[in-house]
């Protein structure tokens, strides 16, 4: 009899296809889940990756523009009051104000530091909140992917001991398949969740250096507007 059930479990198909068509409607449904979420973290990683890359390539040409030696208002007037990088726009939006703040007369408005300050920095949050687009869903799916796992593979074993209930035996070719295919889902919610995890850490960090260099820039940036009105 043992060597009949092994030979029957050998002959059983365990391949994650397999496995999956073998599940119950429940553990299907979290399973295309968590499939549909492993792929949406992955969209968001290398959309980000490339995001970032941007960013810095772009940090870094405006820098070397920047401290080029070219007059600011010469450089603010190629790149316009809405350039298309983001290191730019934190400068434009300081300039745009400077100009602003000077009268008819040639001299500055009362308040003037402060108000380009401001200004620099609500072009930084805005930056910094478009580049912190997805990194929540990533922060989600990293959390709650292994519950989502669980809860598939509860719901499989519990399926796996209705039917050895119903058939009345306990040999492997009656319990293995309904115990792997509950494993399944277990798996697929950490395959999901630990790139997610991972990926939001890195992301994260490099989202807070480049965030930290337009901070740095912008205190530098004040700091020349600054020496130029006390002048």
């Amino acid at each position: 009899m043992e060597t009949e059930t092994l030979a029957a479990a050998a002959e059983m198909d365990f391949s994650m296809l397999a496995l999956f068509a073998r599940a119950s409607l429940t553990v299907k449904l979290v399973m295309l889940i968590l499939i549909a979420a492993s792929v949406w973290s992955w969209a968001i990683i290398i959309r980000k990756h490339i995001t970032f890359r941007n960013a810095r390539s772009e940090a870094a040409q405006f820098d070397a523009a920047f401290w080029s030696g070219e007059p600011l208002d010469d450089l603010y007037r190629k790149m316009g009051p809405e350039p298309d990088g983001r290191a730019a726009s934190v400068f434009a939006a300081g300039m745009t104000e400077w100009q602003r703040s000077h009268r008819d007369d040639g001299a500055m408005i009362p308040g003037a530091q402060s108000r380009i300050e401001r200004s620099m920095d609500v072009a930084i949050n805005r930056e910094a909140d478009d580049l912190e687009k997805g990194l929540p869903i990533l922060a989600t799916i990293g959390s709650t992917a292994p519950f989502i796992g669980l809860f598939g593979t509860v719901w499989g074993i519990m399926v796996a001991f209705i039917d050895i209930a119903e058939s009345q035996s306990t040999n492997l070719a009656v319990v293995a398949p309904g115990i792997a295919e509950a494993l399944l889902a277990t798996g697929l919610g950490l395959l999901a969740a630990i790139p997610a995890v991972i990926f939001y850490n890195k992301l994260t960090a490099d989202q807070g250096r480049i965030v930290g260099g337009y901070e740095s820039f912008s205190d530098e940036f004040s700091t020349i507007l600054s020496r130029q009105l006390d002048a």
